[in-house]
């Protein structure tokens, strides 16, 4: 949906997209604008405002917004991806051999049950009751529950506490017993294909998918790259012509874009460090990325900052500022004054 703006209801464009990242608050309503046609931050606030759509660990064990129908279907197929990132690098690896997991997540559970808590409630029940353990590490393992972030945290315009409670008890629903990702791979790959197996390894964070592949392979359709890696589409998928033109697009800091595809040589400079820093969004030109943004915004002002990381034509700069113009009225658009300027790009170890 990056190469013409499409009018579908919001939810059908979510679930097209197998879920959004959402780590940041705001970034899957700059994701939408780019993508749906006159796009306003109150048809995707009040799905989530409404239960419609919640957001979640999922994906890779982070953060994503999903409908709520695929909250409860893909959760399942995800849990050793969370399981695997809490216990292989987050400091509940060396917690976890203090206490019993099994025992702290039923408590987790029943402090939910009262309602939503935030992490710190959390931590300060864990430390309440197990004095000499490190709570603060043991915490982590709320993750190994499925759970949502409850609003108003994530609704445009609003803001509160980053709490939490159970998917089904938000939703009121159970969550499905879904153990094989068949459904999703063909899913993943009507959104982002034509995609290797590392692709889609990389997108979900699950491993072992060869198999899937391969038992998917009658109903796929498959090509070589550049590289000789054997690629997988689904049949009848678009693929327009290499010389198709590609209109200036702004993506926020995180987009499932950036993070579909194991080779992000595909959309961005191979060699460039940190075009993905915190705090910065991508701009593509022509399909590539060309540059990364910044917004500075106030009641007064609103200022993007847009740093190439390449010499670009006057008539692509033109175009960059004219669609960097427009971003700056959806984020802001009772600012008096916006500025789209144009900066050398430093790199994040240049800049050190």
């Amino acid at each position: 949906m990056l190469l013409r703006r499409r009018r579908v209801d919001v939810l059908d464009a979510v679930e097209r997209l197998v879920g959004m990242q959402a780590q940041v608050p705001r970034d899957p309503y700059v994701a939408l604008w780019s993508r749906l046609d006159r796009f306003r931050p109150e048809r995707l606030a009040e799905p989530l405002a409404d239960r419609r759509a919640v957001r979640m660990t999922l994906l890779r064990g982070t953060l994503h917004l999903v409908t709520a129908d695929d909250a409860l279907a893909l959760r399942p197929l995800v849990q050793s991806v969370v399981e695997r990132t809490l216990y292989g690098s987050s400091p509940l690896r060396t917690a976890a051999g203090t206490a019993d997991v099994d025992e702290l997540v039923a408590m987790f559970e029943d402090l939910f049950a009262k309602g939503p808590r935030t992490r710190a409630q959390l931590v300060a029940a864990i430390a309440e009751r197990w004095p000499d353990r490190d709570a603060t590490s043991l915490g982590y393992a709320m993750y190994l529950i499925p759970t949502v972030q409850v609003t108003p945290r994530g609704i445009w315009g609003r803001t509160g506490a980053s709490a939490f409670t159970t998917v089904e008890r938000w939703l009121g629903r159970p969550i499905e017993r879904t153990t094989e990702p068949d459904e999703m791979v063909l899913r993943y790959l009507a959104a982002f294909g034509p995609s290797a197996v590392a692709d889609a390894q990389s997108w979900s964070g699950l491993t072992g998918l060869r198999n899937v592949f391969e038992r998917l392979r009658p109903r796929l359709r498959t090509f070589r790259d550049e590289r000789g890696r054997e690629l997988f589409d689904v049949p009848g998928a678009p693929l327009p012509d290499r010389e198709t033109p590609a209109p200036v697009r702004f993506l926020p800091e995180y987009d499932n874009l950036q993070l579909a595809h194991d080779d992000r040589s595909r959309i961005g400079p191979p060699d460039l460090k940190g075009w993905t820093e915190v705090g910065w969004g991508s701009v593509l030109v022509d399909g590539f990325g060309a540059a990364r943004w910044k917004a500075e915004l106030d009641r007064e002002r609103g200022t993007l900052w847009v740093e190439p990381f390449a010499k670009v034509t006057r008539d692509d700069r033109a175009r960059v500022a004219e669609e960097g113009d427009r971003l700056l009225a959806f984020l802001a658009p009772g600012t008096e004054r916006r500025d789209v300027r144009f900066r050398t790009y430093r790199s994040p170890a240049a800049s050190r």
